[in-house]
């Protein structure tokens, strides 16, 4: 393989549990480098992560894993969703979910937000766990309320959601593989009972005003005589909903407060007002990406910062990489709460840009100015345990000090 190689262990314990010096040390060794270990690709810096999520001839091609009949749950519920697929698949799916998110939509689901978190932040005191009493339930309660699904079911729903993502880190193991079939079928038969469900209430006559309704009506909806949604992709769609939803929602409050509890200055910036919250908010995405890798495809051969990818070679976007690199941002590796711009690629880029930003911006902005004004003496009770896993980057738990109430 022609290019500049590299063999970094990406399974290091001591990379995972701090990333971003070896980071450094890629992107001043290339912007594009062929990694064997993983036989792939690593853009390093921003420049060739942007070129490589904007250009069409890079895709997101779903490669079933194998042994493939035991892993079909698994290869199911992703064959079938519009993130690994491009158009005109792609286009169908995003289209028929795609109004649920628009900006306006969003805002008028902020009372419901606001409610929520009051309730949440009602039953805090003393000391707590941030990211399982309050950063974990909020987004699943706001996501099952838009798909019209019942939110009390939120750490099950973790579960499952954490046994499949645990397959999207380097070198996964035969348990991994077992937990992400279980988790497949487990969320599969849990999504299929409430579309049958649904559908039967629909037959009474009873049509209610959400998201699963509207899927199920497409899939319903014949054009040319061919269902608009299959039912494997209704399926696949709710699974990817429900966590997208919240997996990526809770890792950016959870990194970014940590953040923000771990540099006091930072932090008096924001609870005095000279920092908006929607500004701050940008470099708690930027500063510690919860989606450290994103892959491509190549579907032809094409240039990326100089480097030729061939056809069929797999490109990982290194995001946390791209969100450090000192030619797009000063004083990369600092956390400064009023930087603007903040080009960051924490919502990815190009078709495939998450399709929720609106709303996971909406939610973090309410769910952060909401704790630090009825806690804004809050603090860290000691240091954060991470989960040993680095392509979705995050905290097992936040223990915070909740100090006096306002």
């Amino acid at each position: 393989m022609d290019g500049v190689k590299t063999d970094v262990d990406l399974n290091d314990p001591s990379f995972v549990a701090d990333p971003y010096p070896v980071l450094a040390e890629l992107r001043a060794t290339g912007p594009v480098l062929w990694h064997e270990p993983i036989q792939r690709w690593l853009a390093t810096t921003h420049d060739a992560v942007s070129q490589t999520l904007r250009n069409r001839r890079l895709g997101r091609i779903w490669t079933d894993w194998e042994p493939v009949a035991d892993m079909e749950p698994f290869n199911a519920l992703h064959r079938n969703q519009m993130m690994e697929n491009e158009p005109p698949v792609h286009t169908r799916l995003r289209r028929l979910v795609a109004g649920a998110f628009g900006r306006g939509h969003v805002e008028r689901m902020r009372p419901r937000v606001e409610a929520l978190t009051a309730g949440l932040l009602d039953g805090l005191s003393g000391t707590a766990d941030i990211l399982g009493d309050y950063a974990e339930p909020l987004p699943v309660y706001v996501i099952c309320d838009l798909l019209g699904v019942p939110g009390d079911d939120h750490a099950q729903l973790r579960t499952w959601s954490q046994g499949i993502v645990h397959m999207y880190e380097q070198g996964v193991g035969e348990e991994t593989k077992r937990e992400a079939i279980a988790a497949s079928v487990a969320f599969s038969d849990y999504v299929a009972a409430l579309v049958a469900e649904r559908k039967a209430q629909m037959a009474r006559g009873i049509r209610g005003d959400d998201l699963l309704t509207d899927l199920i009506a497409e899939r319903d909806t014949e054009s040319g005589g061919a269902a608009r949604l299959s039912e494997d992709e209704l399926v696949a769609t709710v699974v990817l909903l429900l966590n997208a939803g919240h997996e990526a929602s809770v890792n950016v409050f959870g990194n970014g407060l940590y953040a923000l509890l771990s540099h006091p200055v930072q932090r008096d910036r924001v609870l005095s007002g000279e920092v908006s919250i929607a500004t701050a908010l940008e470099e708690l995405i930027r500063y510690d990406a919860p989606l450290q890798l994103f892959e491509r495809t190549a579907t032809e051969d094409v240039e990326i910062a100089g480097t030729t990818v061939r056809t069929g070679d797999k490109v990982a976007c290194l995001m946390g990489s791209a969100n450090r690199d000192g030619a797009v941002f000063a004083d990369a590796d600092a956390f400064v709460v009023s930087r603007d711009p903040n080009p960051h690629v924490g919502f990815g880029m190009g078709l495939h840009f998450c399709l929720g930003a609106p709303l996971a911006r909406m939610e973090l902005e309410i769910s952060l100015s909401r704790l630090l004004e009825r806690f804004p003496r809050l603090a860290l009770t000691g240091v954060a345990p991470r989960r040993p896993t680095w392509v979705l980057r995050g905290f097992e738990g936040v223990e915070v000090d909740l100090g006096e109430t306002a």
